[in-house]
């Protein structure tokens, strides 16, 4: 009597396992190749970044960008006479910081646009008070430097000039000067780093009488706008800050943070408070003893609680990962129902977790990524419930449910 046909079930079993094996393999294949897609995907925020990035340009050329202040400071021209082998008489400026300086800054905030894009920008009233001693200056000059008192005066600077709203003042001895271009010094790069200096463009007051071994005070008032960025330099061997503005998002930054510090839902107050060992900077000297003075910076940026372009690329990272759940569970769908799903199936599904991705930047652009994140997954959801529902539309069969259930037990 012939039994082959009792061994029949079993090797149909054997077969659908070792073709599902393969087909296991080729879902996991096209679960890495969907992701490529993600490359396109990656470059189109990429773009819109740069684009971004170009408009922060554009608004910020009008508004003045990102803006560095150095409140008074006292400049002396000086001269070494001509002692040396070459007999050429040399000239620099010397520059002498107040021993006590202060600042107290108050900004007004808005959003500029330029299509889906927008930019924050700050209106600034800056008030600036200097008190110097002259007393044993100068103290880091040479025997032979000569010092033209009669030509000192006092300067302040500022990163961009085209973001003033009114002339500069400055008083002292009682009275007040409208600032003008310095004479003595029309600029100043703070930084060993090229391509990361901080360039001021300074003003001053001509005609003040400025004598050695005095005591006095000086105040000066600004008034400037920029965008995203502002930051006082610490001039004074002691400097004290406070900090005023209606951005409820600021992020603190520069070389010291605040000492004390209030962020409301209708703005924020930040003081800061740096002594003279903590500057790292000589009280005075000349220009290039005074580099270092880029990482006193005292600052705060306007920043946007959540930027949809970096939002977008970091979920971008998970494609993988939501490709291969996604795979995987059709996958076990089609084991368990007998159903055969076709690859280019599967290609489909991971064209629509792409799309989901488009669909995401697209939204997150203009209503925020939470927002944006939940109408585009819902979306996506009911686009593959659908499908599978299609694909699946048959009942589960218990014969379907393992192999072995197919035998027959005689």
């Amino acid at each position: 009597m012939n039994d082959a046909p009792t061994f029949q079930p079993l090797l149909q079993a054997r077969t659908r396992s070792r073709s599902m094996g393969l087909k296991l393999f080729i879902v996991c294949g096209l679960a890495l190749v969907m992701t490529i897609p993600a490359f396109f995907v990656d470059d189109l925020v990429d773009e819109r970044t740069h684009r971004e990035n170009d408009v922060v340009k554009e608004i910020s050329n009008h508004v003045g960008g990102q803006q560095t202040f150095l409140g008074p400071t006292l400049a002396i021209p000086y001269t070494i006479p001509a002692l040396s082998a070459d007999g050429q008489t040399r000239h620099g400026v010397y520059l002498v910081f107040p021993a006590q300086g202060s600042a107290t800054v108050k900004t007004q905030t808005e959003e500029r646009r330029r299509s889906l894009f927008k930019v924050p920008v700050f209106q600034a009233d800056l008030n600036f008070s200097a008190s110097f001693d002259l007393s044993g200056v100068p103290s880091a000059a040479g025997a032979n430097v000569e010092f033209d008192w009669s030509r000192a005066e006092f300067i302040v600077g500022v990163s961009d000039a085209r973001g003033a709203l009114t002339d500069g003042t400055m008083t002292f001895g009682g009275k007040t000067m409208t600032l003008a271009p310095a004479d003595i010094l029309q600029g100043l790069s703070l930084g060993t780093d090229l391509t990361r200096q901080t360039k001021l463009t300074l003003f001053g007051t001509r005609g003040v009488e400025i004598k050695p071994n005095t005591q006095f005070n000086a105040t000066a008032a600004l008034r400037f706008s920029g965008a995203q960025r502002i930051a006082l330099l610490a001039n004074g061997k002691s400097t004290r800050v406070s900090l005023q503005g209606d951005w409820a998002n600021p992020s603190f930054d520069g070389g010291f943070l605040p000492m004390n510090r209030n962020i409301t839902k209708s703005g924020f107050n930040a003081d800061w408070s740096v002594p003279f060992i903590a500057r790292g900077v000589r009280a005075e000297g000349t220009i290039d003893s005074l580099t270092g003075l880029d990482a006193t910076a005292l600052g705060v940026s306007f920043i946007e609680v959540a930027d949809p372009y970096q939002s977008v690329t970091r979920s971008l990272k998970f494609i993988l990962l939501f490709n291969g759940l996604i795979f995987l569970s059709y996958f076990v769908f089609e084991v368990t129902t007998g159903k055969r799903v076709h690859p280019a199936q599967y290609a489909l599904v991971g064209v629509a977790q792409i799309i989901f991705y488009l669909l995401l930047l697209s939204l997150a652009e203009r209503i925020g990524f939470d927002l944006g994140f939940l109408i585009a997954g819902a979306a996506t959801v009911l686009l593959l419930s659908t499908n599978a529902g299609w694909i699946f539309a048959a009942s589960f069969r218990p014969s379907a449910l393992w192999p072995c259930s197919a035998f027959s037990i005689r």
